[in-house]
């Protein structure tokens, strides 16, 4: 009742900051925000607890096969509320305009799903390996942590250069995010603020989303994936350990594609131009292209700025009779460092050598 009395008190506080985040977003996202309050309401009812929520033992059809599609939308701790509105808001504001609505939703359906089969055949493995019949009657698989590792792994996708905080031990970006909470999120269930099934679903959340993100999200250039380097597997750690963990992914990547599936990615090298070879990399998307131009024209216009400033008098000079100086407006600068960088992606992009050669493409095979 504590619970109750203190969200009256900050009711219209909260209806506030609901507004300034769910405002000109998408009717899909108000819709799991409002099925989300809706639920933890519920969730002070046990029975209803138990029929939402993933039970590994009543999982095998025809029992609670309707959880898998309903246990995302459970959560028994108001915080925990708080977090997934937040989480599915920002996913609104941030991933929605760059995916679009179906794209979202197709994302958020695909990882929710991944996220309870893989958590439930988890704990049936713990079943088989202790014998013992908690793990199957008295577990519920329940909330959006999957969903909020794979926002983490997008949002690492799109910006992932960007400095959230700065620490003694060194920067925090957004590369470091998803592995950093699922450590918190283990602290967290050791001292019991969180369920013990948060960590397996956010790893698990993790897993899914950057199997898809990495080798099956269509893109409108009609591309599928995203093979850029910054976005393998092993990026997810620390750069000490990169080289094992890149090493046993890359085996395990090479041994799915022999069994057929996953897809090897090409080069291909195209010796009918008659003008010299063309390259196209794999993973050098438009997109990518676009946030490596927008990270070059960023730092390129910084330092031009820097420069800029460097080099202006501290005070005016009075010498009348030297010769003036000029100085470029901003614009100018900008523009100049726009049509620079240009230049050298359209350079990146394609690569020209002449070849007297008539022969068809060879598609030439890389690694992940």
């Amino acid at each position: 009742m504590a619970v109750f009395r203190a969200l009256g008190r900050n009711l219209p506080y909260l209806k506030q900051q609901f507004e300034a985040l769910l405002g000109n977003t998408s009717t899909s996202v108000k819709f799991i925000c409002g099925v989300v309050l809706i639920s933890y309401g519920l969730s002070y009812w046990e029975d209803a607890l138990e029929v939402i929520s993933v039970t590994p033992g009543y999982i095998m059809p025809p029992s609670r096969i309707w959880s898998l599609f309903t246990f995302c939308f459970m959560e028994i701790h108001f915080w925990e509320v708080l977090v997934d509105i937040i989480t599915v808001g920002l996913c609104g504001k941030l991933i929605e305009p760059l995916w679009g609505p179906l794209e979202m939703m197709t994302f958020f359906a695909l990882v929710n799903f991944g996220v309870g089969i893989l958590t439930t055949t988890f704990y049936f493995i713990l079943y088989y390996c202790f014998d013992d019949t908690r793990y199957l009657y008295n577990v519920y698989i329940h909330g959006l942590a999957g969903y909020i590792a794979g926002v983490s792994v997008s949002v690492k996708q799109i910006m992932p250069d960007l400095v959230i905080v700065k620490t003694p031990l060194g920067k925090l970006s957004n590369k470091n995010v998803p592995l950093t909470v699922f450590f918190l999120s283990v602290m967290f269930k050791i001292i019991g603020l969180v369920d013990g099934t948060y960590p397996t679903m956010y790893f698990w959340g993790m897993i899914v989303s950057w199997v898809y993100l990495r080798f099956y999200q269509k893109h409108t250039s009609g591309s599928r994936g995203d093979m850029a380097d910054y976005f393998t597997f092993a990026s997810f750690f620390p750069n000490v350990i990169q080289p094992p963990i890149a090493l046993v992914s890359n085996t395990i990547y090479n041994a799915l594609v022999r069994i057929g599936i996953c897809k090897k990615s090409v080069r291909k090298f195209d010796l009918a131009n008659p003008s010299g070879v063309t390259v196209t990399v794999a993973g050098a998307d438009q997109h990518d292209m676009e946030r490596r131009r927008q990270i070059a024209l960023k730092a390129l216009s910084e330092r031009l700025s820097k420069s800029y400033s460097d080099k202006q008098p501290l005070l005016p000079s009075t010498n009348h009779h030297s010769s003036p100086k000029v100085s470029l407006p901003p614009t100018v600068i900008q523009s100049t460092v726009q049509h620079t960088v240009a230049s050298q992606v359209h350079q990146q992009q394609s690569v020209s050598v002449s070849i007297p050669s008539t022969s068809s493409d060879i598609p030439t095979k890389t690694g992940t």
